[in-house]
């Protein structure tokens, strides 16, 4: 009983002094949480910040301008597990069969293509031509964060430049936001052929990420005489409206699956009455009798939700057949074999004009080319030639890939030493940068 109490009367000494320090601990924590607070701020002024437009929210974040790869590699996905179905493209597969669409699960030693190869594919075997002459381009390079984009005018709403995942966008951030090109004849500048591409960040069902673009070819007085609408989503669809030559006003609605949560490319094409349009390679609207256009505009659709972001938008003349340009010309000069900006990485969407390029050469086995690349000034000039070797090099290896006898070609990298138009305004940079086959 004697040590029991001494052993209480030892708690009632010991607890206050105890709880003292315990206090003391807790005040120190909490002012070494407000001093660091108060660093990070600090070093927030000192090393700048960037404000991002992050597509899950569609708020833009402060992200720290020093940490780009950071950043990168902490939005980076994980990469899936199990197996990715050859049919549907579902991935994280655990089964014998697809979750989604039944397809079996491939049998060893037959890999599943790459997704870059399986679209390389879609737009190698698309019908799409693209112009040979460009007449409106937009790269976004050199445009500001936060401004509306430099080569557009607005009809309704708002649009600004914003950055997703290092690429420059522009972001149509209110609904039913239009918008046109800057253009000499604003209203009048479509020829009887010609080409429209763009990039469109695609959307989420599951996460109830949505976007939709309307496409309006307007005639002079300012009436569509087609509207496309797509939705952006792997459940999408294309309803195209248009009137006829002869003033008949018809609807027609087709599937048009985009790829979720990533880039997806859109192709039109209009050949004096024909109306085609293509996502990703894969043709969604065929209009035999469509009346001309005269002007066009890019809207976000009143459906859409929070992002509607779009890029590397480019307007053509139509072109003429690759073998009549070779004969009249002794090459052929095409913009439609594109690449990341800065790089030799050849984009999905230019295997269309390759494909062609291959298919001439093997339906005339004796023709040789030399592949020249073109840049405009824009950079060095030790820079500019570099990359343009690359990019040539690029191409030859891809139509040898395609079963080309290198013999058959060679590379060569032009630089900025042979524009064919001014440097100096935007127009005449898209010009220049460009690919050749010269006919040896």
């Amino acid at each position: 009983m004697r040590k029991i109490i001494l052993f209480v009367a030892a708690l009632v000494l010991v607890v206050p002094t105890n709880a003292q320090f315990f206090n003391r601990l807790v005040d120190a924590a909490k002012q070494s949480a407000e001093n660091a607070v108060q660093r990070q701020v600090e070093q927030k002024v000192e090393e700048g910040v960037e404000k991002i437009f992050n597509p899950e929210t569609g708020e833009y974040e402060e992200v720290k301008r020093d940490e780009p790869q950071e950043v990168e590699e902490q939005a980076k996905p994980q990469k899936p597990q199990g197996w990715t179905c050859p049919k549907c493209g579902a991935q994280g597969q655990t089964g014998k069969f697809c979750t989604e669409c039944g397809a079996k699960k491939p049998e060893a030693g037959n890999a599943t293509p790459s997704p870059k190869k399986t679209l390389e594919s879609s737009y190698a075997k698309s019908d799409f031509v693209p112009g040979d002459e460009i007449m409106f381009e937009d790269d976004l390079v050199g445009e500001q964060m936060g401004e509306f984009p430099s080569k557009w005018d607005l009809l309704e709403g708002n649009a600004e430049i914003a950055s997703v995942d290092g690429k420059t966008v522009i972001n149509l951030t209110d609904v039913s936001t239009e918008i046109m090109p800057l253009m000499k004849n604003p209203k009048n500048y479509l020829t009887e052929a010609f080409t429209l591409e763009f990039d469109f960040l695609g959307g989420s069902d599951e996460k109830s990420i949505y976007c939709a673009y309307i496409i309006h070819l307007k005639n002079i007085e300012g009436e569509d005489v087609a509207t496309i609408n797509l939705d952006g989503t792997a459940s999408g669809w294309a309803l195209t409206s248009w009137v006829t030559a002869s003033g008949e006003q018809r609807e027609n609605r087709s599937a048009a699956p985009a790829k979720e949560e990533e880039w997806n490319h859109v192709a039109l094409s209009f050949n004096k009455r024909a109306l085609k349009v293509y996502l990703n390679g894969n043709r969604i609207v065929n209009i035999p009798n469509c009346a001309r256009p005269q002007y066009f505009t890019l809207q976000r659709s009143y459906w859409a939700d929070h992002r509607n972001l779009m890029t590397n938008v480019r307007l053509c003349k139509g072109a003429v057949p690759l073998y009549n340009r070779l004969i009249t010309d002794g090459k052929i000069i095409t913009y439609a074999i594109t690449f990341d900006i800065g790089k030799a990485t050849i984009k999905p969407e230019s295997m269309t004009e390759i494909n062609r390029i291959a298919q001439l050469m093997k339906d005339n086995g004796d023709l040789k080319f030399e592949v020249q690349g073109h840049t405009d000034n824009t950079g060095t000039v030790a820079g500019n030639q570099k990359l343009s070797e690359q990019r040539a090099q690029a191409i030859v290896s891809k139509l040898v890939e395609m079963g080309i006898a290198a013999n058959r070609l060679s590379a060569k990298g032009m630089g900025q030493s042979a524009p064919l138009a001014d440097n100096s305004t935007d127009e005449g940079r898209a010009k220049n940068r460009r690919v050749e086959f010269v006919k040896k």
